[in-house]
């Protein structure tokens, strides 16, 4: 069953929303804590979020944006707002689709459904910056160029790309790798890192995983020099 994260603030208009994707099969979360919105739908990972744009708190541009920066969740936005600009604002902040309100709920339907296949095939890739990693292959893309990383090498590029430029510990690097985290052979890890970084010098990409000593392994900025 497809996940879809509704994020409104009208609670009759929530709840038809919800009635209507709940009768189409879909299985619907509503999001109501708009300052945290973008953060919420992350952890549900729905396959498609229906966002209204005059929210209370945090604006749905806002929301929008946060959310296309840090993922490649589909976005619907459904508002009463139907000036052009506006419209022209959200899609280049990334929402995918926008319709305004009333909406008859075959063409609401219609759009989610095509919106949907659209994306489909593309929930097994993480996207960070200029860095592309399709998860199923351990194929890792940037600038137009792609290598194909070994098993252990995918892992870990996916654990770091998955933490969105956070520090990703040794013991949850020791617990993606072999499944433990109560015997942590740095050495190991260690050989693992160095190859993963020699793959990445293969795509012009030297620097871009730095070492937070006595701790783990981040994704650098494109600028970073990554030192040791």
């Amino acid at each position: 069953m497809k996940k879809i994260a509704v994020v409104e603030d009208e609670i009759f208009m929530r709840e038809e929303l919800e009635c209507i994707f709940h009768k189409a099969g879909f299985e619907v979360t509503c999001i109501t804590d708009f300052g945290r919105a973008a953060e919420l739908i992350r952890g549900y990972a729905p396959q498609l979020v229906l966002l209204d744009l005059n929210l209370p708190g945090k604006s749905g541009f806002d929301i929008c944006m946060e959310l296309k920066e840090h993922s490649s969740i589909p976005v619907l936005v459904l508002t009463s707002r139907n000036h052009l600009n506006d419209e022209v604002r959200a899609l280049r902040l990334g929402a995918d689709e926008y319709l305004t309100k009333p909406c008859r709920k075959e063409r609401l339907l219609a759009r989610a459904e095509n919106l949907l296949r659209r994306y489909e095939g593309r929930e097994h890739v993480i996207r960070l910056a200029d860095l592309s990693l399709d998860t199923h292959t351990y194929t890792l893309s940037a600038s137009g160029s792609s290598i194909l990383l070994p098993e252990n090498q995918g892992k870990i590029m996916e654990r770091l790309m998955s933490g969105r430029c956070a520090t990703v510990t040794k013991e949850q690097l020791s617990e993606t790798l072999w499944g433990t985290t109560e015997y942590i052979d740095e050495n190991a890890l260690q050989v693992n890192m160095t190859r993963l970084k020699k793959s990445l010098a293969r795509l012009s990409l030297e620097g871009r995983i730095e070492t937070v000593r006595g701790v783990g392994y981040r994704i650098a900025g494109r600028d970073s020099d990554g030192k040791d």
